[in-house]
């Protein structure tokens, strides 16, 4: 034991590489989203995230936008604290029966119109929890779903342009300002 801590200590952690920034695709893909947002709302987009059950590694990437590097903001996204201020609901994770009747209530208190996106896998169809006897399966199972953004977890360039795609394509129906 001894050894393995010393051992630990000499050659620093085992994380992976960060991965190499492309200024130039995330400069473009933050002139679209913005564009995007404010033809379709004439404002930023209000975002709520709503944990229906996941293992957090999701919300790792969805606190990701937040940093430094992608900073969701300068794309006009927010996040907001409640449900009834949000125009997306950004659900992760399977739906389990505990979150059954949070998840209906946030949708519920979300104005309309309102879309919901489920993020990873899990979302989807309920992932390796799938079948479990706590588990309802995928978002769709409970509330409707706009749209899924694939991965385990979907990368914070990958959520953006999930909700770029949401903008561009359902947002049609939305009065433009």
């Amino acid at each position: 034991m001894r050894r393995t801590l010393l051992q630990s200590i000499v050659r620093g952690p085992l994380t992976e590489a960060a991965p190499e920034p492309d200024e130039a695709a995330l400069a473009e893909l933050a002139r679209s989203v913005d564009h995007a947002a404010r033809t379709r709302l004439g404002r930023s987009l209000a975002i709520r995230q709503v944990d229906a059950g996941s293992c957090n590694g999701c919300e790792l990437e969805i606190h990701a936008l937040n940093n430094a590097f992608y900073d969701i903001e300068r794309f006009g996204f927010r996040f907001v604290a409640s449900p009834r201020h949000a125009d997306v609901l950004l659900v992760t994770g399977p739906v389990t029966k505990n979150m059954r009747e949070a998840l209906n209530r946030a949708y519920n208190a979300a104005p309309d119109p309102k879309w919901v996106v489920a993020v990873g896998g899990c979302a989807r169809d309920g992932g390796l929890f799938a079948g479990s006897y706590a588990c309802l399966g995928g978002v769709s199972q409970v509330i409707p779903v706009d749209l899924h953004i694939p991965g385990c977890p979907p990368s914070p360039t990958q959520l953006l342009k999930g909700l770029l795609a949401l903008l561009q394509h359902a947002g049609a129906n939305l009065p433009s300002s």
